[in-house]
């Protein structure tokens, strides 16, 4: 069998409610990499919380992190980072949005956000990854991969719309789930970053499986032979993937699933 990449979100698809691997998956992913299969995680969180999936799986995988803002190999060495313009960070800082909105940075290296975030935090409780709080007014405008608002979202809507206004293509705007609105710089996103990844690891788009749940997704499913969406998914996605399959729920390990039926094992 020719060897294939298989590239998945977290998040709503790779991992279950809990925010943490399955143990069949982490049986199933082992044995495809174990048979020559290529394994990518892609995902919108900091590449220092993916680490920990990929330390718990122990097989060698690539990361996008930061929806595209940054690839590393298995072996931590930085491939590509691509940074929100300062002149951009600086008017997200800035932003009017309701007091209910949380702004964060992932920078190279760290997290910050403008206030305490217990939501945010039970997140990230799998990996212990956490944020510095800093006042906006203190916030740098260099080296951030990606800003991002949480909040409900019929207040995200608002921020999105003000950002939308003052958007001139420099941003590249989408959600992970419906309350965490995300801004990298124009044109990055896990699309473009698997894209540059595939022709450095000399492997034919088609030759790939992805899976995915979220608006973060589409770049990323539109350009693979093999894309597949969860049935927990937002709900335009169907609409904007014709070619894409449906599988099912992220908390019953549907993409290990999947891999079993798809690779026989």
């Amino acid at each position: 069998m020719t060897p294939r990449l298989i590239v998945s979100d977290l998040d709503g698809t790779l991992l279950g409610r809990d925010h943490r691997l399955h143990e069949d998956t982490i049986e199933v992913l082992r044995t495809l990499v174990n048979q020559g299969h290529l394994l990518v995680l892609a995902s919108g969180r900091h590449y220092a919380d993916m680490r920990v999936f990929r330390d718990q799986l122990n097989v060698p995988i690539h990361l996008i992190s930061s929806n595209g803002a940054y690839t590393h190999d298995p072996n931590d060495q930085l491939l590509a980072a691509y940074h929100v313009g300062s002149p951009q960070a600086a008017a997200l800082i800035k932003l009017p949005r309701p007091d209910n909105v949380r702004l964060s940075l992932y920078l190279d290296d760290a997290w910050y956000i403008d206030a305490e975030s217990p939501s945010h935090l039970e997140m990230h409780a799998a990996t212990g990854f956490v944020y510095q709080v800093v006042p906006p007014e203190k916030m740098p405008t260099e080296g951030i991969g990606k800003v991002l608002y949480g909040g409900r979202p019929d207040a995200l809507l608002k921020v999105e719309t003000a950002i939308r206004e003052i958007n001139d293509g420099s941003l590249h705007v989408t959600y992970s789930t419906s309350d965490s609105l995300e801004i990298m710089a124009g044109g990055v996103n896990k699309g473009v970053a698997l894209s540059a990844l595939l022709k450095r690891l000399s492997v034919a788009p088609e030759d790939c499986l992805a899976f995915g749940d979220n608006l973060n997704d589409v770049e990323m499913l539109s350009l693979v032979g093999e894309p597949h969406f969860m049935i927990n998914s937002h709900p335009e996605m169907a609409g904007r993937l014709n070619a894409a399959r449906q599988i099912g729920h992220h908390g019953e390990a549907a993409v290990a699933v999947l891999l079993r039926e798809r690779f026989a094992l």
